[in-house]
């Protein structure tokens, strides 16, 4: 009965950690990926409107880009290229009016068809534009129906032949990527504009790159530090074949601008919403004042939000060139950030660890062989169950943002000082300051329930110096390098601590029900006599 007992004990498993909703999956799991799929039809129409409407938008383009590049020139002329004080006179009224019609005509040579709705603000009620879902360098129209404000632009589009010399007129807040304290100084750039009353207004994209506009990503909160009123503005192109959209995982300029010169006409809406004004709590937390914009602009679009950022888009990359499918690398960089307290600079590191781990599946995601493989340990109960911690969709695998979460709110926390010293006396089965590969081997093979449990290879890798023993300074040093060894050590004592308490109530109940039997066959009429009988048991 003991035996079996035993058994069913051992079967019962430890309830699983409640999930944290705060890391359910965006509802858009890529927003960084966009596909065109041409119909033989619409290959047809392309090809007519290549033979006959491109070759004449392509010379009307260039004629406008030519003069609009030498209208910039001339309002630029004897100007230094980085901003120190805003335009004034004519070099402003030109900027506004005629760089502003020429761009009308740049746009209209293209087959675009601008729609304009709202009421675009004054710069006194809205220092601060805001354009959002930012999906194409087509994105450049609601400069152009906003009145020619200033933009904060990559330093790298200021050297671009005939467009950097236009975006040199708009007197753009400049980025530089390269520079660690570009943040700041763009910050500050944008406060001393929005609050001086003299420069013209600052339109950004709050996103910070290009998506393909089925949601709205996590605003960067540099745009809202001056706590002043914001004018949201709603892009959208409402086209059958979208041929405008250019993100990370799709196609180049050149394809995209070609595809579109080669439509019958692209429609474009640009929807001013009424003015934004913060509240002091949003003056005081910029994070705060971006959320609720980008609530309002979302809701007014009809569009879920995601944590996603640019960050993402480097994790991509980085992903790619490990040779992992790209969008492996997706992570909602900005909830996993804050929430885990993680850097880019740890997540890297982690995702280097993962595609070494997964690099031989398809799909870029890790099964219950590949997970123990990499601990060199055998399937076994107490691995799945550290493997279905892991894996919080219960599809069988791990994708990367599992993997990144499990490793900060599973086995980091579980990696403490303590835990290490408690495993290390528990290996050391003869005190004597080391573990010898025949105590490592005979506790993992207790404990993992396999007895013919080969650890050789794990052993080696813990035992630096190659004496043949394991030292606590090599034991820690591996531990903490290989966090997820401890929560599998701490799995195993769970298991250990629960079936040691279902065994205690057991006998528990056993008892109860003992006495209940006695009491029935023997009825004790007083107390004395319950007393004696609780004695002898006792004895």
């Amino acid at each position: 009965m003991g035996a079996l007992r035993a058994n069913k004990v051992q079967q019962q498993r430890v309830p699983p950690l409640p999930r944290q909703k705060s890391f359910i999956p965006p509802q858009i799991p890529n927003p960084f990926v966009h596909e065109i799929n041409l119909s033989p039809l619409t290959k047809l129409k392309m090809l007519l409107c290549g033979l006959f409407i491109l070759p004449l938008r392509i010379i009307l383009f260039m004629i406008v880009l030519l003069v609009s590049w030498l209208v910039a020139a001339i309002a630029t002329c004897c100007c230094p290229e980085r901003n120190e004080k805003p335009f004034n006179g004519w070099r402003r009224k030109v900027t506004q009016s005629l760089i502003s019609t020429l761009g009308r005509l740049l746009f209209f040579s293209m087959g675009f068809h601008v729609r304009v709705e709202g009421k675009p603000a004054s710069p006194a009620d809205a220092p601060i534009l805001l354009v959002a879902p930012h999906s194409s360098f087509f994105d450049a129209i609601a400069v152009i129906v906003s009145g020619m404000p200033s933009s904060v632009s990559r330093e790298e589009n200021i050297s671009v032949p005939l467009f950097g010399r236009i975006l040199r007129a708009l007197q753009p807040v400049l980025v530089s990527r390269a520079d660690p304290d570009s943040r700041k100084n763009t910050i500050d750039e944008i406060k001393k504009r929005a609050t001086s009353g003299d420069w013209p207004q600052v339109l950004i994209f709050p996103e910070g790159t290009c998506t393909n506009h089925t949601c709205l990503i996590s605003f960067k909160p540099g745009a809202f530090h001056p706590g002043v009123a914001v004018q949201p503005i709603l892009l959208k192109y409402p086209n059958t074949l979208d041929t405008v959209t250019w993100t990370w995982q799709g196609y180049t300029v050149e394809k995209l601008l070609l595809l579109t010169l080669c439509q019958i006409w692209t429609n474009v809406t640009v929807e001013f919403l009424p003015v934004y004004v913060p509240s002091e709590d949003e003056k005081k937390d910029p994070f705060l004042y971006a959320h609720n914009v980008r609530h309002t602009m979302a809701q007014a679009l009809g569009l879920p939000v995601t944590d996603h950022t640019y960050e993402d888009c480097r994790l991509m990359m980085t992903a790619g060139e490990l040779t992992l499918p790209m969008e492996t690398g997706l992570v909602e960089f900005t909830k996993i950030s804050k929430k885990l307290n993680l850097k880019w600079d740890n997540i890297r590191k982690q995702l280097e660890i993962f595609a070494s781990i997964a690099g031989s599946c398809k799909g870029g995601r890790i099964g219950i062989e590949e997970f123990a493989r990499h601990l060199k340990l055998p399937v076994s109960d107490v691995l799945q169950e550290l493997f279905s911690l892991f894996d919080r969709n219960k599809d069988g695998t791990i994708d990367f943002r599992e993997y990144v979460i499990g490793m900060a709110i599973l086995c980091n926390p579980a990696n403490t000082e303590e835990t290490i010293k408690m495993a290390f006396k528990l290996f050391d089965v003869d005190e004597d300051e080391s573990i010898t590969e025949v105590e490592f081997s005979s506790l993992l093979q207790s404990s993992l329930g396999v007895p013919d449990l080969d650890v050789s290879k794990l052993f080696r890798d813990m035992d630096a110096d190659n004496s043949g023993k394991i030292s606590y300074e090599e034991f820690r040093n591996f531990s903490l390098n290989h966090p997820e060894y401890a929560k599998l050590f701490t799995t195993y004592l769970e298991h250990q601590r629960y079936y040691v308490y279902m065994l205690e109530k057991e006998e528990e109940e056993d008892c109860v029900m003992f006495q209940s039997a006695a009491n029935i066959i023997c009825p004790i009429d007083n107390e004395e006599e319950k007393i004696t009988i609780s004695d002898k048991k006792e004895d």
